[in-house]
Order: C-alpha cells, then structure tokens, then sequence
C-alpha cells in the first residue's frame, strides 16, 4: 500500500462508494438515495474538504457540527488545506500541469494518510459503515485504490451525453456554463480516465450505473448497487428523502428533503447532432461495459 497509512482490519475498515464521471450526470439524488438507506452517509463531493478546511458548505448549524467532529478526529491536515493537493492529484486537468509529477509525489504520502484519516472519521461519527462520496473525479478515485484503510467500490455514473450537454449550457444555475465543445471535450477526458480507473477497479467491488436506469427504475439500481457491497438496508422512502449533511454538492442540497423524479421515457430535450457523432464510441463502449447496473436489472426481471 502506497503512503504512510497504518493497515487495518477488515472489520473496521468503512465501505467507501465513490461515484466518478462527468459532472451534471445524476451523482447528487444517488447519493442521496443511498443516503436514506441504514448505515449508509452520504458525504458529499469531499474532494472539497481539504480546499474547504474541512468546513461544510452553507451554514446549518448541525452540518457545521458534525464536520467539526469529523474534523477533530483528523490530526495533521492542515499543512493540506487549500488547494494544492486537490489541483495536483485529483482533478484532471493535473495531467497538463508542468511538473505536477515532483508536485504529486511530494504531496501523496500525507494525502493518502489524511484521506484514509477522513473516511474512517467520518464513519465513526456518523456511526456509518458505508461512506458515500461523489466527488467525480477519476484521479481522485485512483489515488482511494492504494488505500488499504478502506475498502473501496466505484460507481462509474454515466448519463445520456445530449443531458450533459444540455445541463452545462444552461444559464438559468449557479454552476459554470460550457458550450458544446467544450463540454465534449471534457466528457472525452473525463470518459477516458474514468474507464482506466474502472478496469483498474476488482470487478466484484465496481459498477457501470446509467441515470436514465436509476430514473427509471430506482428499486432496483439502489437494491443492485447495496447487494454488491454487502448492505442489506432496506430502501428509503423515494418521495421523502433526507438530504442529510453532506459537506458539499449542487443546488439540490439548499432543501430539507427531496423526492425522485421518476422518468420512464428518458429525457426529452433536442438532439444535437455533433454531440451525438462524438459521443457514439462511449455509448458503444459503456454498452459493453460490465458489471452494470443494467446487467443486474435485466437479471432481476428475469427473476420476476
């Protein structure tokens, strides 16, 4: 195991579910669905926690408390906080940076010990054994697999890409607005590191997951992606869902609870000819893909 962290049992080792791939894909209503579940918490994107200082976005003064708990029980982060490991070992635009290597090999040790400090913090606070954490990013996922503290599982989200594009270019949310290019480009990269990482993944501990499925029939993705790590937590109530006190996420997280949108048909929304050209090998691809959430669908039914 790279990094100065201490072995574990496996007994006390916290369940981490890291959903990676493109922004703007669904990450916030899974994780917060598998939020609701018993013994499941939903962090949030905590890529953010070493930039935030461990400080939880929004000022709810019981989320505050529980992330300063969290906090007290991760000695010797702060030489971490800020940016500076997150620009250079998670995010993927590191891959372009001039001497990010000397960067990344002098930040790692110490990263990895605080990231394994932080799951297992966060699981013994929230009484957890599952740690749901979305932060997206494939190199971040990458640095969790040489963690032997935690026991990892991937979720590789994907979304019909004519929805992301449409998400990004939307002007009417806070978030950042890319045009078309753009944002194929950045599905391109994200895709491509996402899928390295997937195939690095034990096959029994990932799972290709579309959106559009969890819309769909959400029963049976949540039931799929709790019976492969090992949770026999019932399902929560769809129409009622605790957001709960994630550290960081999208606009979604502003209210108390929320309630899945079921969608049958998929999205409605124009089709853009460019994204659709662009995109046709990942969606040959992640049609291949397996496990996936679909897989175990279609196993399901023929249960039924």
């Amino acid at each position: 195991m790279t990094g100065s962290t201490e072995p574990s049992s496996p007994e006390s080792r916290p369940k981490v579910l890291y959903v990676m791939g493109a922004g703007r894909s669904g990450s916030t209503i899974l994780g917060v669905c598998l939020g609701n579940c018993e013994g499941v918490f939903y962090g949030g994107e905590l890529d953010k926690w070493l930039p935030r200082e461990g400080r939880p976005a929004g000022e709810r003064e019981e989320r505050e408390e529980l992330w300063q708990r969290v906090r007290e029980r991760v000695p010797g982060a702060e030489p971490l906080f800020g940016r500076e490991a997150h620009n250079n070992l998670e995010r993927s635009s590191a891959l372009f940076r001039r001497r990010a290597r000397r960067v990344r090999a002098r930040l790692r040790p110490e990263f990895l010990r605080v990231t394994q400090d932080l799951y297992r913090a966060i699981a013994d606070t929230t009484g957890s054994t599952h740690v749901i954490d979305t932060s997206h990013y494939p190199l971040r996922a990458r640095e969790l697999q040489r963690l032997d503290g935690i026991e990892l599982y991937a979720l590789f989200l994907v979304r019909d890409p004519q929805g992301v594009v449409a998400s990004f270019d939307r002007d009417d949310v806070p978030e950042p607005r890319f045009r078309e290019s753009k944002t194929n480009a950045y599905l391109w990269l994200t895709y491509g590191l996402s899928l390295w990482v997937f195939l690095r993944q034990p096959r029994a501990r990932r799972m290709l997951v579309r959106h559009e499925d969890l819309l769909a029939e959400p029963e049976r993705v949540l039931r799929a992606i709790l019976e492969l790590t090992g949770s026999a937590a019932a399902l929560p109530d769809l129409e009622h869902l605790k957001i709960g006190a994630p550290l960081q996420g999208n606009r979604l997280l502003a209210a108390e609870t929320i309630a899945l949108r079921r969608s049958a048909g998929g999205e409605k929304r124009p089709r853009r000819p460019l994204t659709a050209v662009l995109q046709a090998p990942w969606s040959a691809i992640f049609a291949r893909l397996r496990p996936a959430s679909r897989t175990a669908l279609s196993a399901s039914r023929a249960q039924v």
